[in-house]
């Protein structure tokens, strides 16, 4: 009788509201004369009672609060209270509640703070041995409290890092030009998702440069390999270094070393690289990486001396043939600076002495100069300012005035140089390096222009009767005069940008004059003679246009265009060309090649025979004859999976398929490989793999994978069996690893030249396809708010930020996700599906940071926490804390509840 009368006295004090001293007062008629406050477990009934509800009770937590005060004028045995205090913190739910309420009062645990270091400073006083010991733990226990949520079971020993390695090899292949800070965000993600060692994470970036390097194919590749791995990779470890960490770890500087040092034992990759490279590639790097203060002066000279005597026993780099070729890294490192002091040279005033321009520009044509200068720009984020001074010197010859000879070919050689040039940096690093924003107060530069309406590149068709390719038919008929007169063609007062408009109707006169017989095979020869004999920017019109015409021909309709296209290839001979003929022309093939490639392999045929064992433009035409592509894409899948890295070559065939399957294909084919795989090990391999493929297209492949692909399998029960562990855990791994990306890269405005542009939606889309109105308020803000009475939030105040720059389509996908994760909880079916929404809120747990709800579970609704912890994996104070928003009361009150029913 007597617990029954407490809890109705309970119940009493809280429909009357009875204050703390009323109470007291009425309590006391339940109790005992004589017995303690807690008979009957008074402490518990009140927690109890506190905790029915949406949110704990503050009435009855204030009585509970009263009781606490009154036993602690009562405890003065110190053994005793080092006791409770042990007890207390060694409770894990006890002080995950207390780490609770700290965020909420943060002045309450700034006075345990001072009691703590009054205390600390009191300690030596204490005579008592054992007293002392214990309340040394005390203290240590209590001063765990507010790391209680970093403390993280120590990962699994592992030393290979495929995602790392892979997601590198794509950078260095395809994202050069890429800007160095989203990079870094991307590195530091997988690193804390996948919680890699600091010195392992730097050996694995090393690993995948060397092996880059190695592997990429002569020429131009090469050498943008080598301008990643000795211009960039350092300054990205600057950033790393700098890179504000959560944990508390080693110096930076000593992180590197020891990564070096586990680099030194690889001595095959190392031989190899500095066989491909002709150099002590090592070195080279240390000497970097001291120069930006990665390493210590004493570490560089130890590891350059562990790598020289190592050296010594290495196969012979230097041979009769190579003895005189100089190294790609020393020049690359010596092209960095050159690149510096071209931009200042291009940008002085060249308007009355333009010949001194001409002899830098020749010089940087010369060799592989221009290729190695580019590599350089690209390595250090300097081709964009490159390419629009070239765009700039290429409409300074618009400007005629009275010129002589002499200086109507200066004119020339600077239109035609900065044309060759802009056209060589949109077919080696993409059109986005050289496209500005359009700015209405000014005029488009010429090449812009061109670059957008005329130039051919791949996966871009032309219409050859496009009105860009019809200038006036007096120009285009002064223009046939010209090219067909026996006489040299004039430079004085020349109109360059205009002649470079009208080429292609031109040729289509000459093409049409010669099928109709009008013309000889001779006489079109001496036309395309001329058209290339002064200005090479007029054959590569001329060309444009004819791949676009060929395009539209039958097989049997090519034969002539296609001899107008070699012949406008073939390098003149002879005396009277102008100044750089030759290597004007060997670039100007070089442009041309990339344009005519798709439409002669269609036939078979090749421009020019090609060398044996190089590939004549690399990376082209991967995929097999006559494959389907789902074929292609398993087979290179598996291969990439043995393998345990995605090379160069696997990244570029994986993109083309993108492109021709589409994103759903792509994303659907390659989640149906993991869920093959039924060794937990392999499983594994697969999400690592498949998280940096995707890194070809993040963003549109987590919307098709969390919006289309997961709701698929979770709704469907046919499905159900595929989400079994270990498969179905490796996939939750993966679509958060994916979703945390995506979140990611959004925010920090990440956008890659190699993926293709897609229009993607503005935050106001949000309201219009979830119009509030009070007849029928939105179901995704009523799921993104926190309460009635509170404003909307999607998130954390650290991460609101970020909410307010996702799109559209991001914000509709994981708020449906959770809402139907929400319904399966709510369904009472247990399964593989609801094993699969266990793995995937672990994943999020996992990979959120501390303090904050994580990127992807501020979409979570409120009311899914009390469903989640009946999960009994789930079912742990850290995992509320993670998933619950302590910014928001609702959050914390939430919180709370849950901790104490657990």
């Amino acid at each position: 009788m007597k617990v029954v009368n407490l809890k109705q006295a309970i119940l009493q004090a809280w429909k009357e509201r009875w204050s703390d001293y009323q109470w007291a007062i009425n309590i006391k008629k339940n109790c005992p004369k004589g017995a303690s406050w807690d008979y009957l477990n008074l402490a518990e009934a009140l927690l109890e009672q506190a905790m029915i509800g949406p949110s704990p009770n503050p009435l009855i937590l204030s009585y509970l609060n009263l009781l606490f005060a009154t036993f602690a004028q009562r405890m003065n045995a110190h053994k005793t209270c080092c006791l409770l205090t042990a007890n207390f913190c060694n409770n894990t739910r006890n002080c995950k509640l207390v780490h609770h309420y700290t965020t909420r009062c943060q002045s309450s645990w700034t006075n345990v703070e001072q009691a703590l270091l009054k205390l600390s400073e009191n300690l030596n006083a204490v005579a008592n041995q054992t007293l002392k010991e214990d309340l040394e733990e005390c203290v240590s226990l209590v001063k765990s409290i507010p790391q209680i949520l970093s403390l993280q079971s120590d990962p699994p020993v592992h030393t290979l890092f495929p995602s790392v390695h892979a997601f590198i090899m794509l950078e260095g292949t395809m994202n050069l030009t890429g800007e160095t800070q989203p990079l870094v965000e991307q590195l530091m993600m997988i690193k804390r998702m996948q919680h890699i060692p600091a010195p392992l994470f730097v050996l694995e970036i090393w690993k995948a440069c060397f092996t880059g390097l190695i592997e990429s194919p002569e020429g131009n590749e090469e050498l943008k390999w080598t301008a990643f791995t000795f211009l960039k990779i350092p300054q990205v470890l600057l950033r790393l270094k700098k890179y504000p960490q959560g944990e508390k770890t080693q110096d930076f500087m000593e992180d590197m070393n020891v990564a070096f040092e586990y680099l030194l034992n690889l001595t095959p990759l190392l031989d190899k690289a500095d066989q491909r490279c002709n150099c002590d590639c090592l070195s080279l790097l240390l000497q970097e990486c001291n120069k930006l203060g990665l390493l210590s002066e004493a570490n560089t000279a130890s590891l350059t001396a562990k790598r020289s005597e190592d050296r010594e026993h290495a196969p012979r780099l230097r041979t009769a043939e190579n003895a005189n070729i100089q190294p790609n890294p020393g020049l690359i490192l010596r092209a960095e600076p050159t690149v510096t002091n071209i931009l200042k040279t291009v940008d002085a005033d060249h308007s009355k002495s333009p010949e001194g321009l001409l002899g830098v520009l020749g010089h940087m044509l010369s060799g592989k100069s221009l290729d190695l200068l580019l590599a350089a720009a690209a390595a250090t984020g300097k081709l964009k300012s490159f390419a629009r001074k070239f765009i700039k010197l290429n409409e300074f010859p618009k400007h005629i005035s009275g010129e002589g000879s002499k200086s109507a070919s200066v004119r020339a050689l600077l239109f035609d140089i900065s044309f060759l040039m802009l056209c060589h940096v949109v077919q080696t690093y993409g059109s986005e390096v050289i496209l500005s924003d359009p700015s209405p107060s000014s005029e488009t530069p010429f090449f812009e222009t061109w670059l957008q309406t005329c130039m051919p590149e791949e996966g871009k068709t032309l219409n050859p009767d496009h009105p860009c390719f019809r200038p006036e038919s007096g120009k285009v008929e002064s223009l046939v005069a010209l090219l067909n007169s026996s006489s040299e063609m004039k430079l004085v007062q020349m109109k360059w940008h205009e002649i470079c408009l009208s080429t292609p109707a031109a040729i289509l006169e000459v093409l049409n004059a010669w099928e109709n017989g009008v013309l000889s095979v001779e006489a079109v020869q001496k036309i395309t003679d001329n058209i290339k004999g002064k200005v090479c920017s007029m054959a590569i019109c001329a060309v444009a246009w004819l791949v676009a015409h060929v395009r539209m021909l039958g097989l049997d309709e090519r034969e002539k265009p296609q001899t107008m296209i070699r012949q406008l290839m073939t390098p003149m001979s002879g005396e009277n060309t102008l100044q750089f003929y030759h290597e004007r022309v060997v670039i100007m093939s070089s442009i041309l090649e990339h344009m005519c490639a798709d439409v002669f392999q269609q036939t078979g045929l090749s421009l020019r025979p090609a060398v044996e064992g190089q590939e004549p433009i690399p990376y082209r035409d991967l995929l097999p004859a006559r494959q389907p592509i789902r074929q292609s894409l398993q087979t290179q899948f598996r291969e990439v999976l043995e393998k345990g890295w995605v090379d160069s070559h696997a990244f570029h065939l994986f993109e083309n398929l993108l492109h021709m399957g589409g994103v759903f294909w792509f994303t659907n084919n390659l989640v149906k490989e993991l869920l093959k795989e039924t060794r937990k090990e392999w499983a594994s391999r697969v999400v690592e793999l498949l998280y940096s493929i995707f890194c070809l297209d993040t963003q549109q492949i987590t919307l098709t994978l969390l919006g289309h692909i997961l709701p698929r399998l979770l709704t469907d029960p046919a499905h159900w069996h595929s989400l079994a562990d270990p498969p179905g855990r490796a996939l939750a791994k993966l679509s958060v690893w994916c979703a945390l990306s995506s979140c990611s890269s959004h925010h920090k405005g990440q956008a890659s030249a190699r993926q293709r542009k897609r229009q993607r939606e503005d935050i106001e889309d949000y309201t219009s396809l979830f119009p509030l109105d009070d007849t029928q308020p939105s179901k995704l803000m009523r799921l993104l708010s926190s309460n009635e009475d509170e404003t909307v939030m999607l998130s954390s105040p650290g991460d609101r930020s970020m909410s307010s720059s996702l799109s559209a389509s991001q914000l509709i996908t994981w708020s449906n996700l959770f809402l139907l994760i929400s319904s399966l909880l709510g369904s009472k079916t247990a399964g593989p599906h609801t094993q699969f929404v266990q793995s995937f809120i672990e994943e999020c747990v996992e990979c959120s940071e501390q303090g904050s709800r994580g990127s992807i579970l501020q979409f979570m609704p409120f009311t899914m926490i009390s469903e989640l912890v009946k999960l009994q994996a789930l079912a742990k104070p850290k995992t509320v804390l993670s998933i619950t928003d302590l910014s928001l009361p609702l959050g914390r009150r939430m919180a709370a509840k849950a901790i104490a029913s657990l």
